[in-house]
């Protein structure tokens, strides 16, 4: 791992959204799907299942049976001829991902959705859907999470027949690169803001509580530091407490009709809010970027600031 690589892997999204949205333009990358899909199963450990999180909570949304489930748990669905298994790892090498496959080898239909396709995960699935994210030699899963999205929302579009996902990504693509471009106008606030002795805490509506947990890991992974991320509404009701006692600094991503009772609280408490993607009242700095009123495009690029700030700190530590 390293923080320099990393930096890089980060600065290549734009170019690699770009590419996978041309991808998603010229076909479809689920063709081959049973018919039909009466329930879709999920599997995925860390950044993985954040994304699956998205896509079941999507789908459950128009309709489906569909769940997003830690691939360690031994109590997931049984098998069945009409249950869709999606099992995704970015190397196709993580040990509870392929243990969980085990179950469902021979039985309905078995996709790997993975960033390597020769990967052992490929080799035992029925159908292979590659992330295209290229290789991240930072050693930190970026655009392989922001590929990861893209391809689950396609997903969910093929099974409820909504959105043009090829264009989202290229709107999201647009948004990534605005957001690197102007770094210097916002990055040093942002890392000195959320530079406290006592972690680093993140806030997303459910629907987009993948970009909380997924910012709370790349600090947690690239500078090591305490992170963690919790969704808006329960916020209030499990994380509050530490801003009694804490120096507790906030990225919020706002969105959630619970925004109110959660600042409310932070202001009271005296801590420290950045806001991305929306102006939030009595934050400390707000970070707007190019088509951030769109909430699938903030779904697929607001990481990039916590990202960023880890790159940040994970270079000087």
């Amino acid at each position: 791992m390293d923080p320099h690589l990393f930096l890089a892997d980060l600065e290549a999204k734009p170019e690699s959204l770009r590419r996978l949205a041309a991808i998603l333009a010229a076909g479809d990358v689920w063709h081959g799907l049973p018919d039909p899909v009466e329930r879709v199963l999920l599997l995925g450990m860390g950044s993985s299942r954040y994304a699956a999180e998205m896509a079941a909570r999507r789908l459950r949304a128009a309709g489906i049976d569909a769940v997003a489930e830690y691939a360690s748990t031994d109590t997931a669905y049984p098998p069945g001829p009409r249950t869709l298994v999606v099992a995704i790892s970015a190397t196709g090498t993580s040990q509870e991902t392929l243990d969980a496959t085990r179950r469902y080898q021979g039985s309905g239909r078995l996709v790997a959705l993975t960033n390597a396709p020769d990967s052992p995960l490929a080799k035992v699935a029925d159908l292979v859907v590659p992330m295209h994210a290229g290789a991240e030699t930072g050693g930190v899963a970026c655009r392989t999470f922001q590929h990861t999205l893209v391809l689950l929302l396609a997903l969910v579009a093929r099974l409820t027949e909504r959105r043009d996902v090829a264009g989202l990504a290229a709107r999201a693509a647009d948004a990534t690169e605005d957001l690197l471009n102007r770094r210097d106008g916002w990055l040093p606030r942002a890392a000195e803001l959320l530079d406290g002795p006592h972690g680093f805490y993140t806030l997303a509506p459910a629907e987009r509580l993948s970009s909380a947990l997924q910012s709370a890991l790349m600090v947690r992974e690239g500078p090591r530091r305490p992170a963690d991320g919790c969704e808006t509404g329960d916020w209030s009701h499990v994380d509050v407490y530490l801003t009694k006692t804490l120096d507790y600094r906030a990225l919020l991503f706002p969105g959630s009709k619970y925004d109110a009772p959660a600042l409310d609280w932070l202001r009271q408490r005296r801590s420290t809010v950045l806001a991305v993607g929306a102006d939030v009242a009595g934050a400390a700095a707000v970070i707007r970027y190019h088509g951030d009123d769109d909430r699938a495009v903030r779904l697929l690029t607001e990481t990039l600031v916590a990202e960023l700030v880890a790159a940040r700190w994970w270079a000087r530590s």
